[in-house]
């Protein structure tokens, strides 16, 4: 019995090595059969693009077979360091109608994508001036410059200056970049904070520094308009009386200066009875005590006789 029972163990112990066998050799056929994958996997530094491995031979544009092709990707540009430039004009013109280049102008203005952010309007007997400050799109800066000063009686004065921010733009976002990397490790500091002394001490840090970065940000977006928005300084004028412009230089006459310190005299007057007037009620409690107070001066002696 126990002959039989050996016997039958071992025939089942050749029957599933054997099957073991068989699924080794299957598993080993469809690996050699599967497609072979050219391509490359870059690690953890590279970029996460696949890229072609190098080892495949192409035939070469002459039919020669072995020659390499590698694919080399065109740098992009950096837009940190695009050209970041404040334009600034400063015109002072003389126009035949006041109104017509003042409608004419707001209407390029509209047109080109800008706007008045600032305007002040003086008249005189010799002038009607009026003062503004346009920003315009940095692209239609020029075309401005020249529209407004086209058809003019005039040019005062025109001055065109330019400042280059470029590099305290990028230097500001560095500066900023790596505030922020502070912020975050303060952060993890903050976290790791074990009494309430602790966490107060690194959350005055914190808030340090993000008074920095909004700084620097709040920095970055003026610098950032300012350089995509040009500023025109523009004043315009119309002579309204010329003669009158003489009498502003000249200096009045004698007869003048009597007349006008007569009437300078004559308004004090008037301003100092207006005064007087206004106070009535002063006078009219003063009238009142005064009264009073003889009655009770004459009225005494013939008490005491």
């Amino acid at each position: 019995m126990k002959i039989l029972f050996t016997a039958f163990a071992a025939l089942l112990i050749f029957a599933a090595c054997n099957k073991s066998v068989k699924d080794k050799a299957t598993f080993t056929e469809k690996i050699s059969e599967a497609p072979q994958d050219n391509k490359t996997y870059k690690t953890e530094a590279e970029p996460n693009d696949l890229v072609a491995d190098t080892t495949t031979q192409q035939a070469s544009p002459q039919g020669i077979p072995g020659k390499e092709k590698h694919q080399q990707k065109e740098p992009i540009p950096n837009p940190d360091w695009d050209k970041k430039i404040i334009k600034t004009a400063d015109l002072d013109l003389e126009v035949k109608d006041y109104n017509t280049y003042y409608s004419a102008f707001r209407e390029k203005v509209r047109s080109l994508g800008g706007y008045v952010a600032q305007e002040q309007q003086t008249q005189s007997d010799y002038k009607i001036e009026n003062t503004l400050s346009i920003k315009i799109p940095v692209d239609q800066f020029d075309n401005a410059v020249s529209y407004l000063t086209n058809g003019v009686e005039k040019i005062n004065e025109r001055k065109i200056s330019s400042q280059d921010v470029t590099t305290e733009v990028v230097d500001t976002k560095s500066r900023m970049e790596a505030k922020k990397q502070v912020r975050q490790r303060y952060m993890d500091l903050l976290n790791q904070a074990r009494n309430m002394e602790e966490i107060l001490n690194v959350q005055s840090e914190i808030n340090s520094i993000q008074e920095e970065i909004e700084s620097a940000a709040g920095r970055i977006e003026y610098l950032s308009h300012s350089a995509s928005f040009s500023t025109i300084n523009l004043t315009y004028y119309q002579v309204v009386n010329s003669s009158a412009k003489d009498n502003i230089n000249s200096s009045p006459s004698f007869g003048k200066k009597v007349a006008d310190s007569f009437k300078v005299g004559w308004n004090w007057v008037v301003d100092l009875l207006v005064g007087l007037v206004t106070i009535w009620p002063i006078f009219l409690a003063g009238f009142v005590l005064l009264v009073i107070y003889k009655r009770l001066r004459t009225a005494k002696p013939k008490q005491v006789s």
